[in-house]
């Protein structure tokens, strides 16, 4: 888990330009499923073929990012967001480009730093002028974090581990995934950070029977928090109950929790007031899907040092498993299904 974490974090994917990341994901992936594929929005099927339910499970594999809208004279760069940036978070660090360019954010001369906003700073690459810097870099051109991942004890340091951690997660459990009746398919969905574009087109391409999401979820063991969450590090998977983009199906956010229950894995219940997930583009696909997540803790979502516990990851790993593994009746578990 920690080499493919490492790797995955590493790896450059901001949203809209997934090739690279999809390529690395697939490359774990190939030789454990029946199938892989990707579709015209940038999303990468990996599929496990069976006779019973159809499951999809997503974990968006796109990051969040800044994008070159102007190259001034004196060759800084002029940038938007892509996804949640804080200029706050975002002043001083290091980013990169696609093509291994590295620069530093930083601001005008401002009197007063709350008035700190993206259209108040840029990207130095060390241009002298614009010609160099187009030289290098174009409009339209998309930079994420540079940050190596760090690892103290259990715990992991880095950037995009949302939603890397998801990724690494559905990995895994395919990789390790024994004889299932279920047709699974994973699926790393492209675009979620401006928007689950990605969940909403391949739920409708898959029409599945079955949605879960693995994604990141904020947490309130840190001094004086945002917002009261009862979501720690260390104390396992959450199984979500709500957020902003869905209410989960009750029926599988049960069998979620009695799967943890009876196989002894540590779980939380997560009630998220902020933000959503893949799940929230999958459940109204259609007709509707009954849908559910698992999430995984994370401190300082959407920073250069988002921090997630391997234990949680693993234990992660164990719940979709089984639940992948066993058999879904779903006129049982969803009277009301039309199928």
């Amino acid at each position: 888990m920690k080499d493919l974490l490492k790797k995955l974090s590493e790896t450059y994917g901001p949203a809209g330009r997934e090739e690279t990341i999809a390529g690395v994901i697939k490359d774990e992936l190939e030789s454990f499923v029946d199938e892989t594929f990707t579709d015209v929005t940038g999303n990468l099927y990996a599929v496990k073929k069976g006779s019973g339910a159809k499951i999809m499970v997503a974990a968006h594999m796109d990051e969040i990012g800044i994008i070159v809208t102007f190259i001034e004279e004196k060759g800084f760069l002029r940038f938007s967001n892509v996804g949640g940036v804080s200029p706050y978070i975002l002043l001083g660090q290091q980013v990169v480009f696609s093509n291994g360019t590295v620069g530093t954010v930083s601001m005008e001369k401002l009197d007063d730093i709350k008035k700190l906003a993206l259209d108040k700073m840029y990207i130095d690459i060390g241009a002298r002028d614009r010609d160099e810097a187009s030289a290098k870099i174009r409009i339209g051109d998309v930079a994420t974090y540079y940050r190596h991942v760090s690892f103290n004890g259990g715990r992991v340091i880095g950037k995009a581990m949302d939603n890397r951690t998801g990724c690494a997660v559905l990995i895994k459990a395919m990789q390790e995934l024994g004889d299932t009746n279920n047709t699974v398919y994973a699926v790393f969905t492209a675009q979620e950070e401006v928007g689950l574009r990605g969940s909403r087109t391949s739920s409708y391409r898959l029409d599945p029977d079955v949605g879960l999401a693995v994604d990141v979820t904020l947490v309130g063991d840190t001094p004086e928090p945002p917002s009261p969450m009862a979501v720690s590090l260390g104390k396992g998977p959450a199984v979500k109950v709500k957020d902003n983009s869905v209410i989960c199906h009750p029926r599988l956010k049960e069998m979620l929790i009695n799967l943890a229950v009876k196989n002894n894995i540590p779980y939380q219940l997560e009630v998220l007031t902020a933000g959503g997930t893949d799940a929230g583009a999958i459940h109204i696909s259609r007709e509707g899907v009954p849908a559910g997540v698992i999430s995984i803790p994370c401190r300082y979502v959407h920073t250069p040092g988002e921090m997630v516990e391997l234990e949680d990851l693993e234990n992660a790993v164990r719940l979709l498993k089984l639940f992948l593994e066993g058999p879904v009746d779903l006129q049982k578990i969803f009277p009301c299904y039309p199928r």
